[in-house]
């Protein structure tokens, strides 16, 4: 997660008069309701019955627009939901916790207030959703404050630049072989072995592009060692998934934003198990494509350098050992994200295999060659800390994620995807955000 709308920061609160209860003050605050910063914490005084939010100024809210929220309800996880009503906020709700309630079936610290745009139902086969950041800013930001013992593992990997130089000299040596091998072997083997270092390369460049392989402080370095790790995939894609893997994390299930979010025409279209086995196949070209049809964005100099040292390296193998060895890498690629048993976590990420959660961890053996990609919940609590860190995120606060519901195959998690009817492109949460709309 990227940005201000990582985490909630807390505001000070003014005591005031007004409020339903007589017996304690009403608090009030006064401020900017920022956007995309969606969350807003403030200490409640102990025994504080309500409190008005006032000079609320944001692209939804109106100035000088107050709210009162009554005394706190029973059960306490149920939230508190306004609704302005006036036209120059074109009704926008907002969700208030108050002290005691509840997020993910966690519970919130006691007098505290957070405030965020409510979910609400809309008509069609996604579920949409307002532009709200979901629960993962909220609950990272609980977890630190009962675990700061977790800011620690915010560190670079020591081991994943020299796990992914190995990775990629093990692709070249693997070039090297497959010059003398007949086609349906080397098919085979981009399948059965390739496939594997290929995908597992392109969850490295997803960790890389949190800055986990140098620190955040060496962002050049991290950008340059994901081109690196790019070479053995044939075709450039480093440069590109950064820059829209940020917005996945800033707007999670965002419409015309989060560019992992399938389009209406995939939903439509790939409905019976036949076409979604299809679609799975198809999944990298998917990936390539939805991002310039939903989100276009301009071409950066990043990826124009990651074209040219990609389109280099490619020449340089085509030049020393002949067709076979490229045409190796691209299978690699093609096979490997497609219909492949690593590929089964696109679909365990994601998609709701349960109504209410839109989240997924997986923590199956395959971990071990994908850099703990499956630890997804945990990766979207705290995106900073690197794949090999998670595990200990969930050892440290055990409380905030077994009880939540987990994939134990991501190869069941194919099959299910295919022969469910209730599983789909469609089955996804989908926010409809008012910055897509408005490209602010």
């Amino acid at each position: 997660m990227a940005g201000n709308s990582g985490r909630p920061r807390e505001e000070g609160g003014d005591l005031g008069q007004g409020g339903d209860s007589t017996s304690s003050p009403a608090l009030t605050l006064k401020g900017a309701l920022q956007i995309p910063t969606l969350h807003w914490v403030l200490r409640v005084p102990p025994h504080t019955a309500s409190f008005e939010l006032t000079n609320l100024e944001c692209v939804f809210l109106p100035p000088s627009q107050a709210l009162t929220v009554p005394p706190p309800r029973s059960p306490p996880c149920l939230p508190y939901s306004l609704k302005l009503s006036s036209p120059s906020c074109r009704n926008s709700p907002l969700q208030v916790w108050v002290g005691g309630g509840c997020s993910r079936g966690i519970p919130l610290p006691a007098h505290q207030v957070f405030i965020s745009w409510r979910q609400v139902s809309r008509p069609g086969r996604f579920v949409d959703l307002d532009c709200e950041p979901g629960p993962h800013a909220l609950v990272s930001f609980v977890t630190l404050a009962k675990y700061p013992a977790i800011k620690a593992l915010m560190r670079p990997d020591p081991q994943l630049k020299w796990t992914v130089t190995g990775m990629v000299l093990a692709q070249l040596l693997a070039c090297w072989l497959a010059r003398g091998l007949a086609w349906r072997w080397l098919f085979f083997w981009a399948y059965a072995f390739g496939g594997c270092v290929n995908h597992s390369l392109t969850l490295a460049i997803h960790d890389i592009s949190h800055n986990t392989a140098f620190g955040t402080g060496h962002t050049a370095r991290n950008r340059w060692f994901a081109i690196f790790a790019n070479l053995p995939m044939g075709l450039p894609y480093a440069a590109s998934f950064k820059k829209y893997h940020v917005d996945h994390h800033r707007y999670l299930g965002g419409d015309g934003l989060d560019v992992d979010v399938p389009t209406r025409f995939e939903g439509w279209l790939f409905c019976t198990p036949a076409r979604k086995l299809l679609w799975l196949a198809l999944q990298p070209f998917f990936y390539a494509l939805r991002p310039l049809c939903v989100h276009p964005k301009a071409i950066t100099r990043m990826e124009l350098f990651n074209a040219l040292v990609q389109l280099a390296a490619d020449a340089a193998i085509y030049a020393l050992w002949g067709l076979k060895p490229m045409v190796y890498l691209l299978a690699s690629s093609l096979l490997g994200l497609g219909l492949h048993p690593i590929s089964g976590h696109f679909v365990a990420e994601h998609y709701m295999f349960l109504k209410g959660h839109e989240t997924y961890s997986y923590y199956g053996p395959l971990n071990w060659i994908t850099f703990n990609v499956g630890y997804h919940m945990e990766h979207h609590d705290f995106p900073s800390i690197p794949g090999c860190n998670l595990p200990l995120v969930r050892k440290i606060a055990p409380e905030y994620y077994d009880h939540l519901p987990q994939h134990h195959s991501w190869v069941k998690v194919l099959w299910d995807f295919v022969f469910d009817d209730s599983l789909g492109p469609f089955a996804r949460v989908k926010r409809v955000c008012k910055l897509a709309e408005n490209r602010l």
